[in-house]
């Protein structure tokens, strides 16, 4: 499985207004510069992450986005499906129609117990999880020293 850039930019998005919003929303042309993610595509990735209920927008002169739920409350998975819908291995997962072979195939039970292995995974990680990586590694990178 491959993920898409919307989800790896949805992703960066995220951790961004958890690191950069506190209490206010964040210009969206600001976190654009930060990721380095083209302005109209982060509109597109908001947007979808506005109405899957993880974000919210806020208009006015001090408007932009903010997040709709706490970051210890928005699981990996729920980005990844408002992004790009549920991620299967396979496409026989999602269509058994799509494949003649389903009822007989040696491979689809190995590819839905992958499948759920990274649903488990990307359901217990949340956005808290990863914002706390970013910041030890901006940490390490900060105390690191040269000779």
């Amino acid at each position: 499985m491959k993920l898409s850039t919307r989800v790896r930019y949805g992703l960066r998005a995220m951790i961004d207004l958890v690191i950069h919003a506190g209490e206010k929303p964040v210009l969206i042309q600001t976190i654009a510069e930060r990721q380095e993610i083209s302005r109209k595509y982060l509109d597109n990735l908001l947007m979808a992450l506005k109405s899957a209920g993880l974000v919210r927008s806020v208009r006015g002169a001090r408007g932009g986005y903010m997040l709709a739920k706490l970051p210890e409350r928005i699981s990996i998975k729920d980005i990844v499906v408002a992004l790009d819908g549920r991620p299967t291995m396979a496409d026989c997962l999602k269509d058994s129609a799509s494949c003649p072979r389903y009822d007989i195939c040696p491979t689809r039970d190995l590819w839905e117990e992958m499948t759920t292995s990274i649903h488990n995974l990307l359901k217990k990680t949340t956005l808290d999880d990863l914002v706390q990586k970013a910041k030890d590694k901006e940490q390490s990178k900060a105390l690191m020293y040269h000779i």
